[in-house]
């Protein structure tokens, strides 16, 4: 299986699956000499870990991440940074309902086919568990960035949206209520739709808004490397993520260049933002601000037919603890992959100073 690894110079490999003894990684690539928060770094994983609250999975997981390599006294080496995280709450005999059964919207039928084999607990390799490796890594990231300041939130949870821009948010409110958004009223309407659902057997999608502030000027190569592509495909390889847009986004395409064009001032800032900090893939030192879409999760506790191995119709019901929305659990991934682009990129530019 290819496509374990993501970034060029600050380099992560995941490893593990769900319901395996340990998920993990190994970080390439980290500057040496920096001086890590560990509790930080933790406290990232906490944020993103199954069973924090009412409206998410029930599975119980410390999520406690073990360093192997590439510290010494607290700094990192410049060597190799591994790390595991054991699974300790696994419940596989929630799963073996799906053995030779492809559920809905999984990864269950790609994978088979593709491998002709698969691990059918909790979907194995194609787990959103998979992403705690990715905070572990994005949050050493943010230590490597330090001025970078990085802040996602949600934004809507179905038809629920915050209808104000993200500059009059107070992102000091996002972890004040369990559905991780920085306005209050909407909050609740978001969790009490959540809870609604849930009682339903059903799952309901949304969005996350992710902002990027102090950004260097000059981060992104042209052509194929763009900041914003980057951004995108880091966003994409996220479970459950069904689009990316950043700045004006599909907005853009209802404007006229006379209302799109984001005008300089003196200092090589600009009067508008519509360009969410980005222009010819390189970043521009305002405000990189992007917003990625989940789709409901694909386990519902309601009958549904679908095909088994031999392809045959059959109907089968989701059984087990799943998130009845993913998008509160989502946002220290998001800012995550985030961290992660910004530090490959940032170290990739300073190759050429």
């Amino acid at each position: 299986m290819a496509g374990n690894s993501f970034g060029n110079i600050f380099k992560v490999s995941t490893f593990g699956e769900s319901h395996g003894v340990a998920i993990g990684g190994v970080i390439d690539g980290c500057p040496s000499g920096i001086q890590l928060d560990f509790e930080a770094i933790q406290n990232e994983l906490n944020r993103r870990k199954p069973g924090q609250s009412e409206i998410v999975t029930q599975r119980k997981e410390p999520d406690t991440v073990e360093f192997l390599s590439g510290i010494f006294e607290g700094q990192t080496t410049g060597t190799p940074i591994g790390f595991v995280i054991k699974n300790a709450n696994q419940k596989s005999k929630d799963y073996t309902h799906i053995k030779d059964v492809y559920r809905p919207s999984h990864a269950d039928y790609t994978y088979d086919q593709k491998y002709g084999v698969r691990d059918y607990r909790g979907g194995g390799r194609s787990s959103a568990r998979e992403t705690a490796c990715r905070v572990v890594a994005g949050a050493i990231a943010k230590q490597v960035l330090k001025n970078v300041k990085i802040n996602a939130f949600t934004s809507s949870v179905g038809e629920i949206f915050i209808d104000k821009p993200y500059q009059d948010l107070d992102f000091s409110k996002t972890e004040n209520n369990i559905v991780r958004c920085p306005d209050e009223a909407i909050a609740e309407k978001m969790i009490a739709r959540i809870k609604e659902i849930r009682k339903e057997g059903d799952t309901i999608g949304g969005t996350v808004t992710c902002v990027l502030q102090n950004v260097p000027v000059g981060l992104g190569e042209p052509v194929f490397d763009r900041l914003h592509a980057e951004l995108g495909k880091a966003m994409l390889s996220i479970n459950a993520v069904k689009g990316f847009e950043y700045g004006s986004g599909f907005c853009g395409a209802k404007m006229k260049g006379s209302e799109h064009n984001d005008i300089f001032n003196a200092d090589g800032t600009t009067k508008s933002n519509l360009s969410g900090g980005i222009q010819g893939g390189i970043s521009n030192g305002m405000d990189i601000y992007f917003r990625v879409a989940f789709k409901p999760v694909a386990t519902i506790m309601q009958k549904q037919e679908t095909i088994n191995s031999k392809g045959e119709v059959l109907e089968m019901q989701g059984k087990g603890r799943h998130d009845p929305c993913v998008v509160p659990r989502a946002i220290p991934i998001v800012e995550a992959m985030a961290a992660l682009v910004i530090a490959d990129y940032y170290l990739l530019n300073k190759m050429y100073k």
